[in-house]
This record gives C-alpha cells, structure tokens and sequence, in this order.
C-alpha cells in the first residue's frame, strides 16, 4: 500500500509540475512577444504590454543582447553588493538548461532567459520528501511491530514457565501432605489411592507441556465423565467454602472429539480463576447442555466480576488482574479450545460484584 501510495504521489506530482512548467513558459513567452511588440511598434500603446509584464512576479528572468549584456531581469533574489556576480552565475546555469526565448528585434536579437519559479521546485521534490516521511513511517511502524512481537514472545516464555510451576504445584503440595500423614502415622485406606492420583497428576501435566506446538490427537471421550473427574479433583484440592455444583440437562450425545488432557486443562484454568476471584467462598457452577449440534458448558461464579470492555482483553497473552499472576492460562484456553477443538469460548456474561459467566462450546462430531 506504501509503494501504491508513493507511485501515485510521484506520477500524479510530475503531471502538475509539467502542466505547470508549460504554463510558465506561456507566461515567458507572452513576456517575448511584448517586449517584441514595444520595439516594432514604439509609438502604441503599451498599458497592456506593461500589464502583461507585471504580471510575472514568480518566474525568474534575464533579459540579454546578442552578447550577453543583461539589459533587465526580474524575480531574482541576489546577495547585497553582488548583483552583478549573482546575476552572472545565473545567466550561464540558465543557458546550461536551455530556458531561453529568441526575441528577433528590427536591428538586433534579445534573448529571455529563466528559471523554474520557486513554487514549481518545491512541487518538484514534494513527493520524495512525502516518500522520505511515508519511508520512515513505515521504519518506526516496522520497529514497534518488531519490539511488541519480541515483548509478547517473551512474555508467553515467561508465562509458560511460570504455568509450569503453577501446574506442579498442586499436586506436589498434596503428596508432601500425603507424606506428612504418612510420617504421624495417620494412614487411612483412601491415601494411597489419592496419592496415586496426584501421581497420575504430574504425568498428566508432563503430557500436556509435550503437547504444545503439535496438533494434539482427538479422540471419542464422554464429556460428562471427562468434566466431573477434573471437578472431583479440584473439588478435593480447593477450599471447603467453595460449593460445586455440576448439572447436566438434556444432554442426549455425551461422547465427541476432544482432548482429554487438554481440556481438562482449560477446566482447571476456569476453576482456579474461578476461586480466585471469588476469594476462597462461594459457589461455583457447572452447566452441561446440548444446543443445535453442539455441546454448551457454563462455568458461573459468585466472584468479583469483570468490566464489560474487558471481556476480550482478558484472554490476550500477559493480561492478568492478579498481583502474583502470570496471565497465560485463559489465553491458552482460547487456543486449546478454538485451534485445537474448532470450538469457542467467551465471556457470556459478568456483573461487578456478583459474578461471571465463562461458555465453551464444543461442536458435536
């Protein structure tokens, strides 16, 4: 578009300035032909011709004899006390540029020569001055892009890594605890099998990393069992203030395409912005529909709630209202869901102070 812009700058320009270079030399040579008429016919006359004359005040011009003597000029701008010099380096580049008119006299032969006015001259480099700016625009537009991309890329770097640590953490805290009750002798019949979960956990979360950046494999799995084993282990793992609710209403094809870890991934991302929001109390829902060939989940929570201008910002690469946060997961979300499932999630709704409502929609295959 820079380069349409600049080639049609340059040639519509070049028209103006010869249509405008023609027009001088109209003018100059209307100046010839009176300075013609006065030495044919001295005795007319000459208010026109004088009119005609006066009427040049942008076109530089000298008048000279056969011998280059300047009898007149006008419209030249010289040096004070170098008028003779000046108007002598002028002559000799006019010359050089072949702007001249013969003016063929009763006894002898004048000459007019000139120069481009100096309006002519700016409309002339107009264009390369107009490229000179759109050129550097187009640099400094160029480096921002460069410097934003580079700043995004590491912010997902940065992001990733902390989304690791952050994945880590939950089931690494819960089998340091399972280890503490091992050691105070308290040992129950369930502990062996929830640390076997948090182990199965840690290999989840190493397969979902290897994931990243290839296409990960579909396969037929059944939503409901897929949502409420991730809502059972985060129901463990969470506070006791917060009460889940998971419904499944008119819901008649349960298996589709999906990624089980993957998306198990974007429902524990939901979840604990979910708490966090809410502060540790209040009720988190699950709701599971079917609507016009597509699998419909609502995620509702009874938190602080999020601004309506900041409904697509949120899933944006290092977008995060937390003092500590790392603001990846919900971005990694849209991609887990739109790029890989050919789903979508948005904010479906959201009041300051009474909550929001996250949906996913996940096309039946």
């Amino acid at each position: 578009m820079a380069v349409i812009i600049i080639l049609g700058s340059i040639l519509y320009t070049n028209n103006l300035v010869e249509k405008l270079a023609r027009e001088e030399a109209k003018k100059v040579e209307l100046w010839a032909v009176g300075i013609r008429e006065l030495d044919t016919n001295p005795n007319q006359d000459v208010t026109l011709i004088h009119n005609i004359m006066e009427q040049n005040e942008t076109i530089p011009v000298i008048l000279a004899d056969e011998n280059d003597y300047i009898i007149a000029h006008r419209n030249i701008n010289f040096p004070e006390n170098q008028e003779e010099k000046f108007l002598r380096a002028k002559l000799s580049k006019m010359k050089e540029e072949n702007h001249s008119i013969e003016i063929q006299l009763v006894n002898s032969k004048n000459f007019i020569y000139y120069d481009d006015s100096n309006i002519l001259k700016r409309l002339a480099w107009y264009p390369f001055i107009q490229l000179g700016a759109i050129v550097t625009f187009i640099l400094i537009a160029f480096l921002a892009f460069s410097y934003s991309k580079s700043a995004e890329q590491n912010r997902v770097w940065v992001g990733m890594s902390k989304e690791t640590a952050h994945q880590l953490g939950t089931p690494i805290s819960s089998l340091m605890a399972w280890m503490e009750l091992i050691k105070s002798g308290h040992v129950d019949l369930g502990l062996a099998e929830e640390m076997s979960k948090d182990v199965t956990r840690l290999q989840v979360i190493a397969e979902r990393f290897s994931k990243i950046g290839s296409k990960p494999v579909l396969k037929s799995v059944n939503i409901r069992e897929s949502i409420g084993t991730s809502i059972e282990y985060l129901k463990k793992r969470t506070s006791g203030k917060v009460e889940f609710i998971f419904t499944v209403v008119n819901v008649n094809k349960e298996i589709i395409s999906l990624n089980k870890e993957l998306f198990s991934w974007v429902i524990e991302n939901l979840t604990r912005n979910a708490v966090d929001a809410m502060e540790g109390k209040g009720i988190l829902r699950f709701s599971l529909t079917e609507k016009n060939n597509d699998i419909v989940l609502d995620i509702s929570d009874t938190g602080r709630g999020i601004s309506k201008k900041m409904f697509k910002s949120i899933f944006k690469p290092g977008y995060t209202s937390k003092k500590r946060g790392w603001g990846l997961g919900l971005s990694l979300a849209k991609r887990i869901i739109e790029n890989y499932h050919q789903g979508k999630i948005f904010v479906l709704s959201s009041e300051l102070g009474k909550g929001t409502v996250f949906r996913i929609i996940l096309p039946i295959k």
